[in-house]
């Protein structure tokens, strides 16, 4: 069976995505997703996103980690597959996406696509950590998926592979286990963020919903204010908008580009 696909990219966060409106793709085949997304022995991607029908939205999004792990949503992911849902007539420019984390918002703009998340959950302003001996302070936000979000004063010492995966897999967040963020504050409204991915199991190059929770729990220290330009590892500075509440935040929007790479078909 020949599959034919989409790559795209949002701030250098690359995917493969698949019109799966028939429901035909083999989503129970997590070996075969894994090899497509391998870099050496597939297309290569940081996620594998199908657009499929929703009864409570214009579409539904699912996503695929490269280990071949389903998770609930990926928020650069969810701006790109928005664009590409828009001009294969799967939805208008204003739109809503079914994710297991919930609706979504997305409307395309000139600038790129801006993306309205769930709202977020499980706020931990106050947490500690002791990883590798050392103790951290960080904070945690569910902003789709789960996120630690610690603040660094220099971003390039930070070895993000080791510190990022002792976070991600410590018993604190078991079973599921956590994202990992590490910010550095650049402005009142500016900070630089780098993010361990869960499922991806390294770091990537940006991280939708770890920009989003670094900005809001930036915002909820006092560190920062909103609009949050969010500066991600591949350069490129994605804007996060929110209003505060008390116990939290409301309308969270994520602004960033959504860039189309290559249009091709893979033999299932």
């Amino acid at each position: 069976m020949k599959l034919s696909f989409w790559k795209m990219h949002g701030a250098s966060n690359d995917f493969i995505m698949f019109d799966d409106r028939e429901e035909t793709f083999p989503v129970t085949d997590s070996a075969w997703i894994r090899k497509t997304a391998s870099r050496r022995t597939g297309v290569g991607c940081d996620g594998v996103i199908l657009i499929q029908p929703s009864k409570k939205a214009d579409f539904r999004m699912r996503f695929f980690n490269p280990d071949g792990s389903e998770v609930e949503m990926c928020a650069n992911g969810a701006r790109c597959v928005a664009l590409l849902a828009n001009e294969i007539g799967a939805a208008p420019e204003k739109m809503s996406i079914e994710t297991i984390a919930g609706i979504l918002s997305a409307k395309i703009e000139k600038n790129g696509v801006k993306l309205g998340m769930t709202p977020p959950k499980n706020w931990n302003l106050k947490g500690e950590l002791t990883v590798n001996g050392q103790k951290i302070a960080y904070g945690f936000v569910n902003t789709g998926v789960p996120h630690v979000v610690t603040e660094i004063d220099k971003l390039q010492d930070v070895d993000i592979r080791a510190t990022g995966s002792a976070i991600r897999y410590h018993k604190t967040f078991s079973p599921a286990g956590t994202n990992a963020n590490f910010v550095s504050v650049t402005g009142p409204q500016s900070i630089s963020v780098r993010t361990y991915e869960r499922g991806v199991e390294d770091e990537t190059l940006a991280c939708g919903t770890g920009i989003t929770a670094s900005a809001l729990i930036m915002t909820k220290l006092g560190k920062v204010k909103p609009p949050v330009l969010v500066k991600a590892a591949s350069g490129d500075i994605l804007t996060v908008d929110f209003k505060e509440t008390g116990d939290g935040a409301s309308d969270v929007t994520l602004l960033g580009p959504a860039v189309h790479v290559f249009e091709g078909s893979v033999i299932y």
